[in-house]
Formats: structure tokens, sequence, C-alpha cells
């Protein structure tokens, strides 16, 4: 897995041995695998409901490197979210990270009672008011999606609270008070071309010769000392 999250080695594939034309390393690039935020972090329980979308990029050995595919969120959670008496409210946007990638953000929020509510049990939002909200939902994902690279925007997806659901609920209070704002759902529409280099930086191992490392207390007295010697050898 990519070096954003904290478990690397998320489990294991099976594939046929290398027979003819036929090369297993051919038939595992592509190859898309689901895994649970909770086994990539660690074992945190309260990150059970993403299922977070890998794809093979790159084969490495017995080591298959992957690259972030897509995020969704389990039918469980998603169904113990709706409730009556309130109004759900769904938006999705297309952006463009700095480094190329096309995603469509699928955020969903549901309406909560205002603080001063007592004797009504609904908290319904008129037609205007989530005209209002869906706009502000579109406005915040594209400004913190289109203003970073693939990385750092799903650093900010797969935080513990959802940072962009947290941002949406801060500034729609205004309009109507807001609660279990998520990210619902990511889809990775378009990739760049692939590049190794910019592949193996996402997984924290930079393939660039940065040469050797140079002991500067060393070269300053080898110059002192060829300074000296009049400028011979």
């Amino acid at each position: 897995a990519p070096s954003m999250f904290a478990v690397r080695n998320a489990g294991k594939t099976i594939v046929n041995r290398t027979a003819g034309q036929k090369i297993a390393s051919e038939s595992l690039k592509g190859r898309v695998f689901e895994v649970s935020l909770a086994d990539l972090n660690g074992g945190d329980e309260s990150q059970a409901f993403r299922k977070i979308k890998l794809v093979c990029e790159d084969v490495q050995g017995y080591d298959v490197m992957t690259h972030f595919s897509g995020m969704d969120m389990t039918r469980d959670k998603l169904c113990s979210l709706i409730r009556k008496w309130q109004t759900l409210i769904e938006a999705h946007v297309d952006v463009r990270t700095t480094d190329g990638y096309y995603l469509r953000l699928f955020a969903i929020a549901f309406t909560k009672k205002q603080s001063n509510q007592a004797v009504k049990s609904t908290c319904y939002a008129q037609a205007g008011q989530v005209r209002n909200i869906r706009k502000k939902m579109f406005e915040i994902m594209t400004e913190e999606a289109s203003k970073c690279e693939l990385k750092e925007l799903v650093q900010k997806l797969i935080a513990t609270p959802d940072s962009i659901g947290l941002e949406i609920e801060k500034k729609c209070q205004s309009i109507f008070p807001l609660q279990n704002v998520f990210i619902r759902k990511v889809k990775v529409l378009k990739k760049p071309k692939f590049d190794l280099l910019k592949f193996m930086e996402v997984h924290g191992e930079s393939t660039e010769d940065t040469g050797a490392a140079m002991d500067k207390v060393a070269a300053a007295t080898t110059v002192k000392a060829l300074k000296g010697a009049g400028g011979r050898l």
C-alpha cells in the first residue's frame, strides 16, 4: 500500500506462474484490491466503515506496488445514518488534482435539530436551503481537492474525523445545522501517464540518484591544503 497508510503490507494475492508468453507480473498489473481502512491504519475500528480501493501499478520481486484507486463506505454504516424526520442532502463534483488525477467526489449530509428547537420532532430543510447547502458542498469539495496532489487529498479523506466533512458542516451552519457529513465515495475517472519516479515517491522510495554523502569538514580541509600548495597537487 502507498506510504500514506500506517500498514504497508495489506495482504496477499495469488497469480499463476510465468509460463511461455504469459508473464505473472503482467497479469497482476491493473488488479484492484478492496481493503478496509481499519486494516490499513493499524486496526482502528472507528475507521472500519471506509473501504479503500488499491490498484496494482507495478510488481517488484514478490511485492505488489499499489496506488489509490477509489474509496467507498460500507452499506451498514450508510443505512445506520438514514433516519426519519430529517432531510438527506447529497452532492457530487468532478475535480482535477494538481498532479493530473481526475476524480469524482460524492458527499452526503443530514439536517439536525436546532439548539433552541423543543416541541417539533422534525428538522426538514426547505428546498432553497438544500440548494444553498449543495452549492456550498460543491465549492468546498472543489477547493479542497483542486489545490493539492492525490497523496495529500487521500490523507484528508482518511483523517479522523473527516476534515472535508467538518469544513462543510462548519460553513453550512449559518444556512441549516448539519450532522453526519461525510465524503461518501471517491472515484478515479482519469489517471495521468504512469511515471515510475513519481509512483516511487508515493511509496516513500525515491529512485533518483542523489550521490554519495559528503563529509563537509574533510572537503574544507582538502581545499585549504590545496591552497597552501600554490595550486599544485
